[in-house]
């Protein structure tokens, strides 16, 4: 749960900017099937870095490729004063910030490190078959 103001008001634009984004507000072709997995905020509430994770095309590649993720981390950063625009009239804050989309690829890394632990744990099971 979200204790201090930034935290709060991160997660207000978490909601908002993922209600915009699955509603279909953005008309760029750009901008492949985004998840917005956090947000954090400046102490002072004037930035936002919004991070994001990418679903790969379906039949690609079980993570979405570099090019993918190019083209939505364009898109979405050039929609950013259209989405900060829709946030000052879903939000009643007294300052809307300033919105930065960055790509969250720890959803890769923890796909990465359960791939290892199950390569771990095939083996250990091979080499107590084997004794």
């Amino acid at each position: 749960m979200a204790h201090n103001r930034s935290e709060r008001v991160g997660d207000l634009i978490q909601v908002e900017v993922a209600g915009i984004l699955l509603h279909g507000d953005l008309k760029d072709p750009r901008i492949g099937f985004v998840t917005v997995t956090r947000v954090m905020m400046s102490k002072d509430l004037k930035n936002a870095k919004i991070l994001f994770s990418l679903m790969p095309k379906e039949g690609g590649e079980p993570e979405a490729d570099k090019e993918e993720i190019a083209d939505s981390l364009e898109g979405l950063n050039s929609a950013a004063p259209f989405i900060r625009r829709m946030l000052s009239k879903r939000l009643s804050l007294k300052s809307i910030p300033n919105v930065r989309f960055i790509y969250d690829d720890s959803l890769e890394y923890a796909s990465h490190l359960e791939s290892v632990i199950q390569k771990m744990h095939k083996a250990d099971e091979t080499e107590e078959a084997g004794e």
